[in-house]
């Protein structure tokens, strides 16, 4: 699988906002402190493994692959908006990005020593997560690691026509509970070493699940 209408919408949606949205987002040393501290963590066990570079799929405007590297990581970033690889080439000319989906990654067996999915597998429609993560398990090198981070709810559908800044850019999206993400996971053949969930507050809007995967040896 290469593409799908709901990729293409995807892709549409975000080179309208990408600027609008790059100044939105915020760094990470912005974020609340569990955010920060999972990264760190994620970090720590992928330059453990010491297996190959790490894959920031669903990038945006680098800003989170570009922390990836402050803590050490080989990192490079996958989009599938050709206009927010274009802002992050320009804020991180020194780092790799490349236009691309997570449902068909242009990425030899095994050959990452870790992913990082941050809040971007929420517009795959849930009958496509299993495509996601076998991508996912394909990729990573036996006792590679993963993070996941998402919005999870009780099979939420969202959708809005207007975003950042008022653009007109419909986006859709997918809050399951985090036991099916986890499920999900588990059946790609990947193993869930932890899971965190942030409830409202403090920074942090709706309810919020990280997960550590890794990819048996």
């Amino acid at each position: 699988m290469t593409d799908t209408a709901y990729l293409a919408g995807v892709r549409e949606s975000y080179d309208t906002v990408a600027a609008d949205y790059a100044a939105s987002i915020k760094a990470p040393a912005e974020l609340d402190p569990l955010s920060r501290a999972m990264l760190a963590a994620f970090a720590e066990l992928v330059q453990a493994t010491g297996r190959g570079p790490v894959a920031d799929v669903g990038c945006g405007p680098g800003k989170v692959t570009a922390h990836l590297t402050d803590l050490g990581l080989s990192a490079f970033g996958i989009d599938v908006s050709p206009k927010m690889i274009e802002l992050a080439r320009e804020a991180y000319p020194h780092l790799r990005f490349s236009v691309g989906s997570m449902t068909a990654l242009e990425i030899g067996d095994d050959d990452l020593g870790g992913i990082l999915a941050y809040y971007s597998t929420h517009h795959t429609p849930p009958e496509l997560l299993p495509v996601v993560f076998a991508e996912f398990h394909r990729t990573l090198a036996p006792g590679g690691h993963l993070m996941l981070v998402c919005r999870v709810g009780k099979d939420e559908y969202l959708r809005r026509t207007v975003a950042y800044g008022d653009h007109p850019a419909p986006f859709e999206s997918y809050r399951l509970p985090a036991d099916r993400i986890s499920e999900l996971l588990q059946q790609a053949g990947l193993v869930v070493t932890a899971q965190l969930a942030q409830t409202p507050g403090q920074g942090v809007k709706g309810t919020i699940a990280s997960f550590m995967v890794h990819k048996p040896e």
